[in-house]
């Protein structure tokens, strides 16, 4: 019966949505069977249209999973509205920061082989940074000491070690230093020899510190960053189609990038989708192309504790570890607000009333430059995912928007007031 009963709601749940072969192959069901309402799942349809309608966005992928089954994925507007191409649930999209979850996790997945302790200093795996120099304003103006303690692993995974300076406080030929070169490993080495903006530990400022997480993963495993991530992720978790260099037979489902650059914010054509000289810069800070169901299923790992279908990545105490916040109470602002602190490659929501969202403690995610967003909550069992492609949306509330519809979907609540989250609830910042 119970058989029965769950091939029946796979099947309403197909006839709501056409699903591409990659969507067919999520574990799928009924909202009202995880405690959730169609009815106000499609509240989030109708923001999403009013936005498109409104020539805002271009199109969106949005999916909601409860308890480890998708009850919403959908698909609205245009894939490329030039070419008259409507969006597919399986669009690939360039996501940016969220590249950055995913190396922390390969990071931490050789923490787990005892390659390193949170503590160490990254100078056992990166001489070039044995020695740093600290930025520091004075009387008689910017002044360079000494760091007061090494950056460590926690730092870099975490945005508190200081690896971004403000470039007007450098001089010329360090300015040439601090750009990216053509590999990973060249651009680190470049900047070893530039000072910190601050001691580390001392401050969270969000930046470029997950390219040092990235090279650690090179320098620690002995592999490029793109094998590794291909060899111990992307397929043990069957995210087919998550790439550095998205290749040319799927170019056509490449989602096309706008910007608010028309009148009253209105998107203009800023990227086409085409194929691309490939890039051989494996980055931890950005530079991963991947769909909504991809996303799903590393989201989904993670909320499982590290496990999927089987396959185990991490344990259950390191993601604990991972979504734990890191930082005590350094001010850490998003979109305006906070109410934030921030673990080990994800950020996570201390007080719902500062972060101005009616979502609960504990819940952790990031998102990308151009719009793309996912949060994860442990406590409701609850992913949410939005893709789109605008190259700016500072102008409207869309992240915020997406998260609210997700949870005011939920009609059954496993929140009880008390923050869910098994095992550590803060730890405080190292230095």
């Amino acid at each position: 019966l119970l058989v029965a009963t769950d091939l029946l709601l796979a099947m309403q749940a197909a006839l709501v949505f056409p699903l591409s072969a990659a969507a067919q192959r999520l574990p799928r069901a009924n909202p009202e069977s995880v405690g959730m309402s169609s009815e106000r799942l499609e509240s989030l349809d109708a923001v999403m249209q009013r936005y498109i309608d409104a020539n805002m966005l271009a199109g969106s992928v949005s999916l909601v999973a409860r308890q480890g089954k998708v009850v919403h994925l959908k698909a609205q507007g245009h894939r490329y509205i030039e070419g008259n191409e409507p969006m597919s649930d399986d669009a690939i999209f360039v996501i940016m920061s969220m590249t950055k979850p995913i190396v922390s996790t390969a990071l931490m997945m050789l923490f787990e082989e005892g390659y390193f302790l949170l503590d160490d200093p990254i100078s056992r795996y990166l001489p070039e940074f044995s020695e740093k120099t600290v930025l520091v304003q004075t009387d008689e103006g910017v002044q360079r000491v000494p760091a007061d303690r090494p950056i460590t692993f926690r730092h870099v995974l975490s945005h508190t070690a200081g690896v971004d300076p403000a470039r007007n406080l450098l001089m010329p030929e360090e300015q040439a230093q601090s750009g990216r070169k053509a590999t990973l490993e060249e651009t680190i080495v470049a900047r070893a020899s530039l000072p910190l903006a601050f001691h580390p530990g001392d401050e969270w400022r969000y930046g470029s510190s997950t390219d040092y997480v990235a090279i650690l993963v090179e320098r620690i495993s002995g592999q490029r960053l793109d094998e590794f991530l291909q060899e111990r992720i992307f397929d043990p978790l069957g995210m087919a189609d998550t790439h550095y260099n998205v290749p040319a037979s799927k170019v056509d489902r490449v989602a096309a990038a706008y910007s608010p650059t028309g009148p009253g914010n209105t998107i203009e054509l800023g990227r086409a989708p085409e194929a691309r000289e490939p890039t051989s810069y494996f980055g931890g800070t950005a530079g991963l192309s991947s769909t909504a169901p991809d996303y799903f299923r590393f989201s989904q790992m993670i909320l499982n504790g590290g496990e999927l279908n089987g396959v185990r990545l991490l344990s259950p105490s390191t993601v604990n570890l991972m979504i734990t916040n890191h930082t005590g109470d350094f001010p850490i602002y998003i979109k305006g607000s906070d109410g934030y602190g921030f673990g080990l490659g994800f950020s996570m929501v201390t007080d719902p009333a500062k972060a101005r969202q009616a979502i609960t403690p504990g819940t952790f995610g990031w998102g990308g430059a151009w719009g793309t967003v996912f949060w994860i909550d442990p406590t409701e069992e609850l992913i949410t995912i939005l893709m789109v492609q605008i190259t700016s949306y500072r102008h409207f509330n869309i992240r915020q928007d997406v998260a609210n519809m997700a949870m005011q979907a939920i009609t059954k609540s496993l929140y009880a007031g008390q923050q869910k989250i098994r095992g550590y609830k803060e730890i405080p910042r190292g230095r």
